[in-house]
């Protein structure tokens, strides 16, 4: 993928990488390096920072002040809410600089939802349309469709692909849509009807 003619560089943004998919903005005082793959139709916010090694999907919001750091991969539809932070080094020390392989990747899946504040500790997948709460700090990996707050973040219930919370029968009251519990690791999937 090349840069396509049609993304949106803000004059004080500073877009390095030419794998840029098309309909891409980049806003004031966003960085993104050389190497960093975007998707088509991403918002990455005033202040934003996105490493080398990072993998964005088609249509990921990044809001102001996120720090992807390499090892990053966020599937299509994903949305990071300001000022969410991801590690790529359980134990960093300034003496010892880990690169590649040495440091824990992290992937969101398609659709997730990090709220304002998040922290995702690396090593940790965050399953698809998962929701994560404002503030939250992950340390494990999370369930699709699951909903978790707190520090560490905890499971407080289920929410739908639209976003809304899931009844006790796993159906979503807002659009009608029910799920069923694939397993407690790796959470729900739609169903038809």
């Amino acid at each position: 993928m090349t840069v396509a003619a049609n993304v949106f560089v803000h004059p004080n943004g500073l877009c390095e990488s030419d794998e840029v998919g098309a309909g891409t903005r980049v806003w004031a005082f966003a960085h993104v390096l050389p190497g960093a793959r975007v998707g088509r139709a991403c918002n990455i916010c005033d202040g934003a920072f996105v490493e080398n090694e990072v993998v964005l999907g088609d249509n990921v919001t990044v809001k102001n002040n996120v720090l992807l750091y390499n090892g990053v991969t966020c599937e299509n539809n994903v949305f990071l809410g300001p000022n969410a932070v991801f590690t790529n080094d359980l134990r960093p020390r300034a003496h010892r600089k880990l690169v590649g392989d040495a440091l824990r990747p992290t992937l969101v899946r398609e659709g997730a939802t990090l709220g304002a504040g998040v922290v995702v500790v690396c090593g940790t997948t965050v399953g698809s349309n998962a929701f994560i709460g404002a503030g939250a700090v992950v340390t494990k990996d999370v369930p699709a469709h699951a909903f978790l707050v707190g520090n560490p973040a905890r499971q407080k219930g289920w929410v739908c692909r639209c976003g809304a919370p899931l009844d006790e029968s796993l159906r979503c009251a807002e659009c009608g849509t029910g799920h069923r519990l694939v397993s407690a690791a790796d959470g729900l999937e739609a169903v038809a009807g």
